[in-house]
């Protein structure tokens, strides 16, 4: 069965990234949950997409520039809906700490590719080590440099390559770089690439997957796993399909 794996949370319906995100996520019987880890400038891993601050809480700068505690007062909710005025940004311990009774897949997107953090490879997977996870996490990362980080930490890791761009025989790339699976923009999902990772054995994972039609499709397909940010919607979908 494809996963369904709620992008950022239940992103369409409540502000991306955030306990509210996930606590819908949850409730609305998604897989797992999507999330992206950056480090403050103090070294502590914290839920957040983009790599400047301003779209969510409309304050300058970039995340690696706050320390952890200068992030915490930080209003992340109100850009989204005045109900959610006064929703703050998670650590990932507090993620990890909400979620490790909920039956749920995590995927953690390191967040890597446009500014360096040689420590965040470590920091992540120590601490999700500590809680008891590794056996349900999956790391991501459009960085070739931390895929090979993370195969240095160790060699059974579930490492997702994350690409955008088509390329001649795609699975034995990833390979080649270090990574376990494709998790590939929904606009390179392709019969040909499908039966390759078929071929090769690499789960095929796509990303980020809202509308019926193209939620369908990856069905279809037997995809690995879709992110999308409606998981009802997918849900509903699948039940078509079935």
């Amino acid at each position: 069965m494809t996963k369904i794996i709620a992008h950022r949370g239940a992103s369409r319906y409540a502000p991306e990234n955030t306990r509210s995100s996930f606590e819908l996520a949850y409730q609305l019987n998604a897989d797992g949950i999507e999330t992206d880890v950056q480090l403050s400038k103090d070294g502590i891993p914290i839920l957040f997409h983009d790599e400047k601050i301003k779209r969510t809480t409309r304050k300058k700068g970039y995340i690696h520039e706050y320390t952890y505690n200068e992030l915490k007062k930080l209003d992340i909710g109100s850009w989204f809906g005045s109900q959610y005025i006064g929703e703050t940004i998670m650590s990932l311990e507090e993620f990890l700490l909400w979620v490790i009774d909920k039956p749920l897949l995590l995927h953690l997107e390191l967040k890597n590719n446009v500014f360096d953090y040689p420590r965040l490879e470590a920091i992540t997977y120590n601490l999700v080590e500590r809680y008891g996870l590794l056996d349900r996490t999956f790391f991501s990362t459009f960085s070739t440099r931390s895929i090979q980080r993370l195969n240095k930490i160790s060699i059974d890791t579930n490492i997702g390559w994350l690409t955008s761009k088509s390329r001649h025989q795609l699975p034995l790339f990833s390979r080649a770089l270090g990574a376990n699976a494709i998790h590939i923009k929904y606009r390179l999902l392709q019969p040909k690439l499908v039966q390759q990772a078929k071929t090769e054995n690499i789960p095929l994972r796509v990303y980020t997957v809202n509308k019926p039609k193209q939620i369908l499709r990856c069905f279809q397909y037997k995809c690995d796993s879709i992110f999308t940010d409606v998981p009802d919607i997918a849900k509903t979908t699948y039940q078509t399909y079935l």
